[in-house]
């Protein structure tokens, strides 16, 4: 099995049962704390994610891309060179930003996102910032060793602790205010990252064939060459992280600015967003660990790739990654729109935020596609061109929200609207340049059967909620409604020839079974 498709597997597996935890953490936020508190939670946490971005500075995809080269290479001094490099910037900057946010944090709260019950949840997350800094580094190294095991086992072990902690630190902290218990959510997280990043210490201490405080000084001092090779890559991945973190960390405070205008009440713009950020949008990202387990695979499959000049599998690979990106996506899109009601319901006891969903489910089809051209862009030298593709999504989504979210007739729906365009905007743009950058065919007929299966699949989903299941209990409905849709689908898409025998002939338990049939 070819490391690509083994540690997309991997990541898979581990991203499936993350992201089911994760949604059972936001259900007992919500009903814990509200739509209230949940908007409280997201308009501190992308502040949160502009600090660890600043911090981690895109070293981790540099990480991966130049250890995978080196791998390849065989070279060991030089994989212990990027990996002190890394852990030096990441730890100076930690030291410089901790301690920035918990002294800007009164000014963000109170007059930038008009919100002064903001301010325990920003002083809570301030902690995990070195934290995060030091295990994106580690991931970073098994990432480029194409060993992905580690990191997938860290996020199951932080996911579990935070489930632990959650109920019981909200509970415990909501009779002193709603923003006490959204900071109890925060302080979580926190607990879940640290054991996170015991666990990568430990596997990183079995595992390594070199030690690191050796000579650290040393190489440190004589990594200038390493140090220059990391920006490379760093530099332009940081830029378009940083614009995507930037845009999200001004998003809360121009929705809040911009729905004022409109006359809607602070509160009241808060439990919108809160309904938009913390109950739709989570749904409708929870394919996107497929998504992510690829793009984590393809940088250093496609690095190795082009560190020998193989073009022809740059391209399959990425052929690879968007036909599974769509697929799974396709699938997911027509399951959260039938079943929206039914979702919403049974996680978060509402079906506030459907309407949200019901508006850009189709569209995201783009977002699901976005994470592994990006991905193959940065792998292939090509991060300045993505970070600009970001600049431009970022600027637009922006002007789109101020304009629609200040307009009394569109309110926190031109939220949702700045936010599609945004994302929609950057995949166009990522995939324009990837056809500029390499020899790629676009195999259209795929993509229409694809739509195809998926408009048929969705329809017999609507009529069968409507007039066989209807009188069934929620879950039980649920789970039959998905479970024959998902059936249908796949059923579909292998009767259509869409997975072809090279894909399945990869992984050994599946090429195996499915070897008798005969696929495209």
């Amino acid at each position: 099995m070819s490391k690509f498709i083994q540690g997309t597997i991997i990541l898979l597996a581990a991203g499936l049962v993350t992201r089911v935890l994760g949604f059972i953490n936001r259900i007992v936020i919500a009903r814990f704390i509200g739509a209230e508190g949940v908007g409280l939670y997201m308009m501190a946490f992308p502040t949160f994610i502009l600090v660890v971005t600043i911090t981690q500075f895109g070293l981790p995809v540099a990480i991966a891309k130049n250890v995978a080269e080196a791998e390849a290479r065989g070279d060991t001094a030089k994989t212990k060179k990027i990996l002190i490099v890394s852990l030096a910037i990441t730890l100076i900057l930690s030291l410089i930003f901790t301690p920035a946010l918990l002294l800007l944090a009164p000014f963000l709260s109170e007059k930038l996102l008009t919100d002064p019950r903001t301010l325990l949840p920003l002083l809570a997350i301030a902690p995990v910032v070195p934290i995060i800094a030091v295990s994106s580094v580690i991931r970073g190294y098994f990432q480029g060793k194409q060993n992905m095991k580690p990191a997938a086992y860290s996020q199951l072990l932080e996911q579990v602790v935070r489930i632990t902690l959650i109920a019981a630190l909200t509970k415990a902290f909501l009779p002193y205010g709603i923003e006490y218990a959204a900071a109890g959510a925060m302080l979580a997280a926190v607990a879940g990252e640290l054991v996170s990043l015991v666990y990568l210490l430990t596997s990183f201490k079995l595992k390594k064939k070199f030690r690191v405080r050796k000579h650290f000084f040393k190489y440190v001092h004589e990594g200038k060459s390493t140090f220059k090779q990391l920006m490379n890559v760093a530099l332009p991945t940081t830029g378009s992280r940083m614009i995507g973190s930037i845009a999200w960390f001004f998003e809360p405070i121009v929705v809040a600015h911009s729905l004022a205008i409109a006359g809607v009440a602070t509160v009241v713009a808060t439990q919108g967003y809160g309904a938009l950020t913390g109950f739709a949008m989570p749904l409708l990202m929870l394919p996107s660990f497929i998504t992510i387990a690829l793009s984590t695979s393809l940088v250093p499959a496609i690095s190795e790739a082009k560190s020998k000049n193989n073009l022809r599998l740059i391209e399959y690979r990425i052929q690879q990654a968007l036909r599974f990106s769509f697929i799974t996506g396709g699938l997911a899109v027509v399951v959260i729109y039938v079943l929206s009601d039914q979702l919403m319901l049974a996680m978060y006891g509402s079906t506030t935020g459907t309407e949200f969903i019901k508006l850009m489910a189709p569209f995201f089809l783009f977002y699901y596609f976005q994470s592994p051209l990006q991905a193959a862009l940065q792998a292939m030298d090509l991060a300045r061109a993505a970070m600009i593709n970001s600049l431009i999504g970022a600027v637009v989504k922006t002007a789109v929200i101020f304009l629609l979210a200040s307009q009394p007739s569109f309110g926190i729906t031109g939220v949702a609207i700045g936010i599609l365009v945004g994302f929609v905007l950057v995949t166009l743009l990522h995939f324009a340049t990837i056809l500029k950058a390499i020899s790629f065919t676009f195999h259209m007929r795929e993509y229409i059967k694809i739509f195809v299966i998926m408009l048929a699949t969705g329809y017999g989903g609507h009529w069968i909620m409507n007039n066989l299941f209807n009188s069934l209990s929620l879950i039980t409905s649920i789970l039959l409604v998905a479970s024959i849709l998902s059936i249908t689908y796949a059923g579909l898409v292998l009767i259509l020839g869409i997975v072809r025998k090279n894909d399945l002939i990869a992984i050994p338990w599946i090429g195996k079974a499915l070897s008798k049939f005969a696929f495209k």
